[in-house]
């Protein structure tokens, strides 16, 4: 089962344009506030961990992640790694800009890839159907959570600055 989600929105940097750069290739302090993700660990260009989505009648499912992070000129990308082994994962792709006035404009795409049993019979596709709507919603209730968790790593960084 395949789910996706996008979120974009902008933020504006208070403090330089150097600092806004800084801010958005260094995904240890930008997701930091992020509340649905556990486990961040940012070495050289690797950003992993795991979104804990919770499933109506599965509970909460952990999906590892794996993105490689690309500084470009104006920002960063984050660009997915496939983890086919994981009966359930998500890919997390993104990219962010930063402007002459130091806003920073951002882009997530979200696509879950999660292994259900075959269905078998009327009551197996049911139940299928509605855990797939149910994960699909949670799914872009995460995507939603983004802007504000982004924007209380802003805040914590500007408080300790």
């Amino acid at each position: 089962m395949l789910l996706e989600a996008t979120q974009s929105f902008e933020l504006r940097h208070p403090g330089s344009s150097q600092e806004a750069l800084h801010f958005v290739r260094t995904p240890a302090v930008a997701l930091s506030q992020v509340r649905f993700i556990r486990g961040l660990n940012t070495k050289q260009e690797q950003v992993q961990g795991e979104l804990i989505v919770p499933v109506a009648m599965l509970g909460d499912v952990d999906l590892p992640f794996s993105s490689r992070l690309q500084s470009t000129p104006d920002g960063a990308v984050l660009l997915a790694a496939q983890l086919p082994d994981e009966r359930a994962w998500v890919e997390v792709n993104g990219q962010a800009t930063v402007d002459s006035q130091n806003k920073m404009s951002f882009a997530f795409q979200l696509r879950a890839h999660l292994q259900l049993p075959e269905a078998e019979g009327w009551g197996s596709a049911a139940f299928e159907k509605m855990v797939r709507a149910a994960a699909n919603r949670t799914l872009e209730r995460i995507a939603a959570a983004l802007p504000g968790g982004i924007q209380a790593a802003l805040e914590q960084s500007q408080a300790s600055t």
